[in-house]
């Protein structure tokens, strides 16, 4: 019988879209998924780096893959914390088989843990399937995929980062952006053939710079909503956010807007290592509401930069309330290795750090849930994620509410709900009508 894997993923989707290329990997080269963790040949833990916390969390996993295991099961860590420190994971964790950073085979042939086992993708053109060739190079970023059991896929268009806020290690680890192949990602978002398509990276509007010498986001944009039913955007530096952009996510059927904001204050801002001010912001946000009524934004903040005055603070509140964000999340600083942070005065104490974020969340609660109230009696199109449970345009899976509809509704198919109500931040629908 074929060895048995179970791979395990933390972090952001950007890990979610590694671990599903490497779950097909491993399927295409004649391994087999496990049923548990506990009953797999070979676990697979793909972590993250990116704050403490996510470090912590990544290591109570590992902790308890290597209690959980089968005796003779083999482990490897991979992913943003492997990469990033490696030889640190090696000697704290010798019961881990192998530590993978990225661009490293570890799940074919008997030597992968020494020797890069390298591949490419091929793909017959009568089927569009992914198959594999193990004597090309093996590149992480440019793995095939299979086909999305899910409602939802996401499509990672590229890795790395060129810019350098003062509070992110991500390019230290991932490396400055590499955009992949413009035909290559439209024939993926078929191959994964779902009802929606989110596109991801790091610096997502800036796709196609490095390697076509322009972005050509707008254009990709297009093309996918030509074959995809919805596609939705994440993680959108608010000054990359140009009338050409804007008008291209405004005219399409998922009016959503990610922007990356992190905080108002242009003192504080400028301490980040970014530009910007409440002012601006506000001034992009009415002109898209105004162009767009039904535009959703979502964007996060960080609380405790070094610096933050009180003053710098009290922006930030008074933004929120200005701007009316339909989503919204908010993160303590986290001072990483290495970053251009770490080397600032003025860092702020846990506690008042902590008395911040209950201040912002104190305000943004109360501001999303009058959002939401907003779309009682609005007839709504929606994709069914399981039986009960749907998303709109205005819902990016597993960080913002759902809409709750009629069990009977299928799975995996687009409906035109009408909402009657909410349930805290979720919508309440019903008179389910097949779109799609």
């Amino acid at each position: 019988m074929s060895k048995s894997f179970w791979i395990e993923t933390l972090g952001c989707a950007k890990n979610e879209v590694d671990s599903d290329k490497l779950e097909f990997r491993a399927m295409s080269s004649g391994m087999r998924s496990a049923r548990s963790l506990r009953s797999a040949d070979l676990v697979v833990i793909n972590t993250c780096a990116f704050i403490e916390a996510a470090r912590e969390e990544s290591i109570s996993v590992v902790l308890d893959a290597i209690a959980q295991k089968k005796p003779d099961a083999s482990i490897v860590v991979t992913g943003c914390m492997a990469e990033r420190y490696k030889e640190e994971l090696s000697q704290v964790l010798p019961e881990v088989d192998i530590v993978a950073g990225f661009g490293e085979e570890f799940l074919v042939g008997e030597t992968a843990s020494q020797v890069a086992v390298k591949i490419r993708k091929r793909t017959s053109v009568a089927t569009k399937v992914p198959t594999m060739d193990l004597d090309a190079s093996f590149d992480l970023l440019n793995l095939p995929i299979g086909k999305s059991n899910r409602s939802f896929a996401y499509l990672k268009v590229a890795e790395g980062c060129d810019r350098k806020c003062g509070f992110c290690a991500i390019p230290s680890f991932r490396g400055l952006q590499r955009s992949r192949d413009f035909e290559d990602l439209l024939q993926e978002a078929e191959i994964l053939g779902t009802k929606e398509i989110i596109m991801i990276a790091q610096d997502l509007a800036s796709y196609g710079k490095d390697r076509y010498g322009k972005k050509r986001l707008v254009e990709l944009l297009k093309e996918l909503n030509l074959r995809v039913p919805w596609v939705r955007l994440l993680y959108i530096y608010p000054t990359e956010l140009n009338d050409e952009l804007l008008d291209a996510i405004g005219t399409s059927r998922v009016n959503y807007f990610d922007l990356s904001l992190q905080h108002v204050s242009p003192p504080l801002l400028r301490r980040m290592r970014r530009v910007g001010s409440a002012e601006k912001y506000l001034s992009k946000i009415e002109t898209i509401r105004s162009r767009y009524p039904g535009a959703v934004f979502r964007s996060n903040f960080i609380v405790g930069y070094p610096g933050e005055t009180e003053t710098d603070h009290d922006m930030l509140i008074e933004f929120l309330r200005a701007a009316r964000l339909d989503w919204v999340g908010f993160f303590p600083f986290s001072n990483e290795d290495g970053t251009y942070a770490q080397t600032l005065d003025g860092h702020l104490a846990p506690g008042l750090v902590g008395d911040r974020l209950a201040e912002a969340n104190e305000v943004a609660e109360p501001i999303i849930r009058l959002q939401r109230a907003t779309h009682i009696g609005d007839r709504l199109e929606v994709i069914v994620q399981r039986p009960g449970q749907a998303r709109s345009y205005m819902e990016s899976p597993d960080i913002d509410g759902i809409v709750k509809v009629p069990t009977h509704l299928t799975t995996g198919a687009l409906y035109t709900v009408d909402v009657e109500g909410c349930d805290g931040i979720d919508l309440v629908a019903s008179h389910g009508k097949r779109a799609i």
